[in-house]
């Protein structure tokens, strides 16, 4: 009877190395499903919106045109709609970021037990269905302001939730400042107002130009808060899903690549500035 070799068992190093790399192969492959996920539907709907066909899908290619584009500014009701979104936007910063700044001076400064009940009522907002706040935003002004649903009640609707996000930015900036300088500034006899011009806005500004960017951007793009507050009035993205319900258009799809294109270049304007400052 013939001897059988023995089995030389797998050293665990070469195991090890085995299981990362089955790993690194799964996470790849997640990464690359991942972005095809997000980004295939926006390269479908950025190719239609040059397609000549007026139909908006590129199964049916009839050749490549911007006649998409060059009808956008002769539709009035899209660009009435881009000029309310403009206003209620300007409303929304105006308004967002003084009670972003006080909220997060509150909740950084004062020290109570009330804190938490307080944090978390000024975050409610955030947590609250977009359609709850529109409505109950609009009954609010026509009921006890007699004020009817418009641009106004829109942009009143947006900052009670927006002004959560900048406050939350603004905290985090906060707990970040070195406090021996105000300590400092106070025991030098500066007035509260002195030392708040001079040292906390300052050290703020940088966050509160984000929150600018950011407050803008959740203002333009908000549809269910806005839909349920502004009545009879619109802006650029409500006439964009009213005209939805008919169905697709390649203008719509143009108005989507010009987005995408103004997103781009904010994004990266500020992150090169941020790097120039850092």
């Amino acid at each position: 009877m013939s001897a059988t070799a023995p089995s030389i068992p797998l050293h665990p190093a070469a195991g090890r190395r085995r299981r990362m790399a089955f790993g690194d192969a799964v996470l790849n492959a997640y990464v690359l499903v991942f972005f095809a996920y997000m980004f295939l539907p926006l390269l479908f709907m950025v190719a239609a919106a040059f397609n000549e066909s007026p139909t908006p899908s590129i199964t049916d290619w009839q050749g490549f045109t911007l006649k998409w584009f060059a009808e956008l500014p002769a539709d009035t009701r899209f660009v009435q709609g881009l000029l309310h979104s403009l206003i209620i936007a300007g409303g929304v910063i105006v308004l967002s970021i003084p009670l972003g700044v006080a909220g997060a001076l509150i909740l950084t400064r004062m020290q109570s037990k009330a804190n938490t009940l307080l944090y978390t009522v000024l975050v409610s907002p955030v947590l609250m269905p977009g359609v709850v706040l529109g409505v109950t935003t609009m009954i609010f002004w026509r009921d006890f302001f007699s004020v009817q649903a418009g641009l106004l009640t829109a942009a009143m609707a947006q900052t009670s939730f927006i002004a959560s996000y900048c406050m939350l930015m603004l905290m985090a900036r906060l707990q970040r400042q070195d406090r021996t300088l105000e300590e400092a500034a106070l025991d030098l006899g500066a007035s509260p107002l002195f030392l708040f011009r001079r040292i906390t806005l300052p050290f703020l500004m940088p966050t509160i130009l984000t929150a600018c960017l950011i407050a803008f951007l959740q203002s333009i793009e908000n549809y269910n808060t806005t839909f349920f507050a502004i009545g009879s009035s619109w802006t650029l993205v409500t006439e964009i899903g009213s005209r939805m319900r008919f169905g697709l258009s390649p203008m719509i799809n143009a108005i989507g690549v010009i987005f995408i294109a103004i997103t781009i270049i904010v994004a990266v304007t500020h992150t090169l500035l941020t790097r120039r400052k850092g």
